[in-house]
């Protein structure tokens, strides 16, 4: 019987190869109420992996904000707040930040980086002489294109789940890409059922000068880290995760003040909605946890 051993993820990325180096990969995402409810706040969520080089628990920071407001208000202090956890964590701070940002529509790529990433550069200078190296990724499932195999292609590909869908682990990065800027399509899961949607990954902004096979490959090797899963999921864990802890965050706004808040619709004006009403606070023992899976 031969043995079978799991490469740790910093040895199979070169540019990661150093572990004394640590890596925290965050993820953030921004959930809005339904489009009936013009009062509601929105919830956003940051996530930062703990472990190094494991990569596999995350903790999340939740805030609510102005309603239907897109740029995540508060990130620089939940930034600071996962750092500090992380310091904990590892008793070092981490020499790059890998930074997943989910929810953002292409007219919008200019006003987050320019707020979003300033908040983390801000979060990081809080720290006497800490100056770490970010990649600023922008996360995109809800687009129109798809991609399907050639036929030389179908004939190689031996497996179970196959129905005309591409396999997990491709890549397109030429050609339907943008012409100038460092972006790809990357479909990392199995698609059984229906038609595979691949998930567009646009980097912003790349100090650590991830050439395109490194950062294609670090995000694929990602997708195999999700907890809830043992195959690798089509979005990239700290998105997901980010995402998920937003609509738990939602969860947690009580009713009671919701239904405070509709009772004050009538006073308040369209122009200018409520001030949001803030979520209430995690018990040390489990903020830390990935109770939001």
């Amino acid at each position: 019987m031969h043995s079978c051993f799991v490469q740790p993820l910093p040895s199979q990325i070169p540019r990661l190869l150093r572990s004394d180096e640590p890596v925290i990969f965050m993820g953030a995402d921004v959930t809005h109420p339904h489009p009936l409810d013009d009062f509601s706040p929105s919830v956003a969520a940051v996530v930062g992996s703990m472990n190094w080089p494991e990569t596999n628990k995350y903790a999340s920071r939740m805030r609510s904000q102005t309603h239907r407001q897109e740029i995540i208000q508060d990130l620089g202090a939940m930034v600071k707040e996962l750092l500090d956890d992380f310091y904990q964590e590892a008793s070092q701070l981490p020499k790059r930040i890998i930074f997943f940002r989910d929810g953002v529509s292409e007219t919008q790529f200019y006003k987050v980086l320019q707020e979003e990433l300033q908040a983390i550069q801000e979060a990081c200078s809080r720290f006497p002489g800490y100056r770490p190296l970010i990649t600023f990724a922008v996360v995109q499932k809800r687009h129109h294109t798809r991609l399907f195999p050639s036929e030389t292609d179908i004939s190689s590909i031996q497996n179970q789940f196959y129905n005309e869908n591409i396999p997990p682990g491709t890549v397109v990065d030429t050609v339907i890409t943008h012409p100038k800027e460092f972006d790809f399509y990357l479909c990392s899961h199995w698609g059984v059922k229906g038609t595979s949607r691949p998930t567009h990954y646009h980097v912003l902004w790349d100090e650590n000068q991830f050439t395109s096979d490194e950062l294609q490959k670090l995000v694929y090797n990602l997708c195999y880290t999700f907890v809830r899963c043992t195959k690798p999921v089509s979005l990239v864990p700290p998105a997901y995760y980010a995402h998920l802890a937003a609509y738990r965050g939602r969860l947690y706004l009580e009713r009671s003040e919701s239904m405070a808040s509709m009772r004050n619709a009538s006073t308040i004006s369209r122009a200018a909605p409520p001030k949001a009403t803030p979520l209430p606070k995690l018990n040390d023992n489990v903020k830390n946890l990935m109770f939001y899976c």
